[in-house]
């Protein structure tokens, strides 16, 4: 009997609560939430970060059919890592253009699906 009585005051506790928090999400139903789009919030996995990260570097290959660049590049401070060698996607055709193997670049790139997309060289 104390089992039932206990399990009662514990239903009679919790349940106006769960309720209560029911009817608020209710309430945002109708709400405009298109201002709410430039919020810091976190990202899916699979999505894009679109933060864009500026570096300087030599080529050291490039990949025309796969539309990949290899790159010496010097310590990216955004994303506090050391001087490396690696291969960024250039998904824009022109911008291969501007890159040969010897030049020394400066370039933009976002983390886009996993990888590291090159979006603009100088």
């Amino acid at each position: 009997m104390k089992k039932s009585v206990l399990v009662s005051l514990v239903l009679a506790a919790v349940l106006p609560a769960a309720v209560l928090a029911q009817q608020k999400m209710d309430d945002m139903k109708g709400m405009d939430m298109s201002n709410m789009k430039d919020m810091n919030m976190p990202k899916k996995a699979g999505t894009s970060s679109q933060a864009t990260h500026m570096a300087v570097g030599e080529v050291k290959s490039v990949d025309a059919k796969g539309q990949v660049v290899t790159v010496a590049h010097e310590p990216i401070k955004t994303l506090s890592w050391p001087a490396m060698t690696m291969g960024f996607v250039v998904k824009d055709k022109m911008l291969m253009e501007k890159l040969s193997v010897g030049k020394k670049v400066q370039f933009e790139f976002v983390q886009e699906d996993g990888k590291y997309v090159v979006t603009s060289v100088k």
